[in-house]
């Protein structure tokens, strides 16, 4: 479900999107919460009741709240180092590779170790076979944005559907080994489509195009 544009930094311009997942208990997953409307509201509603909202990094944090004031009783899970950038937001449970959540037998998540800045955590709804992705692989609109924008994210490879992983995420990487290993994990799991946060997804054909985003880590 796409949200609103926000401005990274308050000035790099963002589409968003969240990932909207039926359980089979009936209940319903939000990966990334984009702001609610009376419109998406009513289109959450009707696949079930919201259970968990998930902050999947520590910057994705614009929709837990406005979600959370809608459905108390839901459950917010966040990566691990969520509270330190967000203290004010109350968090249930932190989304480590060890924890065991409600919603592990239909999806399964990996953190991304090894980063100095990003502190990502990966999910696999294995039921459709879908990887779902926040900031480490991105591919921007060509047409959401102005000339000069485009420019820059092309110059940082996340510009249209040939996208990966920013530059800048690249050359942040504090333990190459350590990220190795969790890209390893993420590769090995079995996916055919990718829904991003940003940009273009795919329905099919996803394994190939997650591997190669990942080269410059994993020496394809």
């Amino acid at each position: 479900m796409d949200g609103d544009d926000v401005r990274m930094y308050g000035v790099l311009p963002f589409t968003t999107r969240m990932t909207v997942v039926q359980l089979e208990s009936g209940g319903v997953w939000l990966h990334s919460p984009v702001r609610p409307t009376p419109a998406r509201r009513r289109a959450v509603d009707q696949l079930g009741r919201v259970e968990h909202l998930v902050a999947p990094n520590k910057i994705h944090s614009l929709g837990i709240e406005p979600w959370k004031a809608l459905y108390p009783s839901a459950k917010v899970w966040a990566s691990p180092a969520f509270n330190e950038r967000h203290s004010d937001i109350a968090v249930d449970a932190v989304l480590t590779n060890g924890v065991e959540a409600p919603w592990s037998g239909e999806i399964d998540h990996c953190v991304v170790d090894g980063h100095a800045v990003l502190d990502e955590v990966e999910f696999l709804h294995k039921p459709s076979r879908t990887l779902i992705i926040t900031d480490f692989i991105q591919k921007h609109e060509v047409s959401s944005a102005s000339w000069f924008w485009r420019g820059i994210k092309h110059m940082a490879g996340i510009l249209g559907k040939d996208g990966g992983v920013a530059l800048d995420i690249q050359f942040s990487v504090r333990d190459k080994t350590a990220m190795r290993r969790s890209v390893d994990t993420i590769l090995g799991w079995e996916f055919d489509n990718l829904i991003l946060a940003h940009g273009h997804c795919l329905q099919g054909g996803a394994k190939e195009d997650v591997s190669r985003a990942f080269d410059w880590i994993t020496g394809a």
